[in-house]
């Protein structure tokens, strides 16, 4: 009987959840090919790629919340009928990444002097700049494909996103290859090389998720390109007040990596370089609990507009239940393989290479401690904002990342003389609390007692 009750939600999940951890994977393995074609390229590149990457996803962060928190509301909006809100709240939501890609443009541009202040080398910060001189044009880019790929996962058409993101895949390596080393008779232009290859290739992913949306049959009740020119302040109003916590939170987050990568630069190079690969990894495993976490909000989201809490505890139970299979398969593979996903980053011949894959490798080791509460800490966010909770979630991650999470992480690295080891378990401490705090208001404040309004299929 309970295995009848939660098959329908797993192959639901399964079904919408795949091409978006599919579409997360190859989103990541464009970046892991940029990491390693600079790893062989140099060590000084790979660190300014680090750093570079970590200050362009920051920016990323804070405005992809409009984008996110699109996906719970037109989920909600779908499942009560509510047609004309699903085409003024998408639209917005794409005025509003726009926007704020262009309007953060500055920062990157002049980079160089916020990274030096930041106690970087003078090396790393000026290839830094380079790279964000050049990829900064691509953030307008990817908070469109974002929002875009959020409003097709909510009318669950998620694998468009995940061939259009993996036919981008081949033909990044192929610029990298050309542009970073110089090949085919190209100039060598090292990290501006790779910064050229990534923004190309958002963009022709942007115009290929544009067509699909104007195409799909199922999405031209919507019109959402109809009269695009036209503001709506009234659903910008309701995007931004739903998504702009959630870029805080992803900030937070996000911020308390970056921030260790910014210690890890005061530690050394090779230790940054290494710190750099092991975060990389984890972030390629991460992504398939992120898929799940949006599969959850779309799940959630249609229980919300449908009325029915029990639906959406049955969806949720099995959503944690999938994320703990996955953890458990991830964590084996640090532990099996930490040594040879390091070397798969660095040039052999490299005298530097030995030291960084030790230490990576030891990384790993700590990777494996928070995969599970890093895990659920991402699939409670995405429970909450199916329900369109995102206020208070943005104050639990700050408080969880940055009071707890980044002065243990200091505190351990330097004082108590831990050192990288040190930076990784602060980052655990984060993370594990943010992770009992989410899940608890999700169960305690929304997934309890029955207010069922009509049977849901799923």
């Amino acid at each position: 009987m309970q295995r009848h009750r939660y098959r329908p939600h797993i192959l639901a999940t399964l079904s919408l959840g795949l091409p978006l951890i599919g579409s997360h994977l190859a989103r990541m393995a464009i970046g892991v090919g940029d990491t390693v074609m600079i790893g062989w390229y140099g060590v000084e590149p790979l660190a300014a790629l680090v750093i570079a990457t970590s200050f362009f996803h920051i920016l990323f962060f804070l405005g992809m919340g409009f984008g996110t928190g699109l996906m719970g509301l037109i989920a909600s909006h779908i499942a009560s009928g509510r047609e004309v809100e699903v085409r003024r709240g998408a639209r917005m939501a794409l005025w509003l990444s726009a926007g704020f890609g262009l309007a953060v443009m500055p920062l990157m541009w002049w980079s160089e002097p916020i990274l030096l202040s930041l106690g970087q080398t003078a090396t790393v910060s000026a290839l830094a700049q380079e790279y964000l001189r050049i990829a900064g044009w691509g953030l307008a880019v990817v908070l469109g494909q974002l929002t875009l790929a959020s409003y097709l996962a909510a009318l669950e058409r998620t694998q468009i996103v995940m061939w259009v993101t993996l036919a981008g895949l081949p033909l990044n390596l192929f610029l990298n290859w050309v542009l970073i080393f110089g090949n085919l008779g190209a100039p060598e232009l090292g990290v501006q090389g790779a910064a050229i290859a990534s923004v190309t290739v958002q963009v022709i992913q942007l115009l290929a998720l544009v067509g699909y949306a104007a195409w799909l049959p199922i999405a031209r009740q919507y019109n959402l390109f109809q009269r695009f020119w036209r503001p709506d302040w009234q659903a910008m109003r309701q995007v931004a007040l739903v998504g702009w916590p959630i870029g805080l939170t992803m900030v937070a987050e996000g911020g308390l990596f970056v921030g260790s990568n910014i210690m890890m630069g005061w530690i050394g190079t090779s230790e940054l370089a290494a710190h750099g690969i092991a975060l990389q990894i984890t972030s390629v495993t991460f992504m398939a609990h992120l898929g799940l976490s949006n599969a959850a909000t779309v799940r959630v989201g249609q229980a919300k507009g449908r009325g029915d809490r029990s639906w959406m505890r049955d969806a949720a139970l099995t959503i944690c239940w999938m994320s703990l299979v996955f953890s458990a398969i991830f964590i084996a593979i640090y532990l099996l393989f930490a040594e040879a996903l390091v070397r798969l980053y660095l040039d052999p011949a490299d005298p530097q290479a030995p030291q960084i894959v030790a230490l990576g490798a030891m990384l790993l080791m700590y990777a494996a401690l928070f995969q599970l509460t890093d895990a659920f800490q991402v699939i409670a966010l995405g429970f909450l904002r199916g329900v369109h909770d995102t206020n208070v979630p943005m104050w639990i991650a700050g408080f969880s990342y940055w009071v707890i999470g980044m002065p243990v992480a200091w505190a351990l690295a330097f004082p108590l003389g831990f050192g990288p080891a040190g930076l990784w378990l602060g980052m655990c401490a984060g993370l594990t609390v943010a992770a009992v705090l989410l899940m608890r208001r999700f169960w305690r404040g929304h997934a309890r007692g029955d207010w069922t309004r009509a049977p849901a299929p799923v």
